[in-house]
């Protein structure tokens, strides 16, 4: 079995970046004893005033994809939307290093 990690990219609409993140990181409660979530992290860009971006570690694809079809998941995807404006990222297979 191996880990499925992904970096996520959010780019809220101009002005609504804080907001945006606040919301985001109502994920944590959400995510608190989610089997299969390892690691999920929100940072807000340095270079980009509108961008969040996101970090996450799964034990598996699988544990993933059973997350988004989590009641609070979507309920709190359904909140955040109106404040993306783009959204994005790329899928990872994480090899090893600190923390993993």
């Amino acid at each position: 079995m191996s880990k499925f990690a992904m970096f996520g990219k959010l780019t809220a609409y101009p002005g609504k970046r804080e907001e945006l993140a606040r919301m985001m990181l109502e994920s944590d409660e959400t995510l608190t004893g989610m089997e299969g979530c390892i690691s999920y992290i929100i940072h807000a860009s340095e270079e980009n005033e509108d961008d969040l971006w996101i970090t996450e570690l799964w034990v598996d694809k699988e544990a993933h994809a059973a997350s988004l079809q989590n009641e609070a998941v979507r309920a709190l995807i359904g909140r955040c939307r109106p404040l993306i404006a783009d959204f994005g990222g790329i899928k990872v297979r994480p090899l090893g290093g600190k923390g993993f």
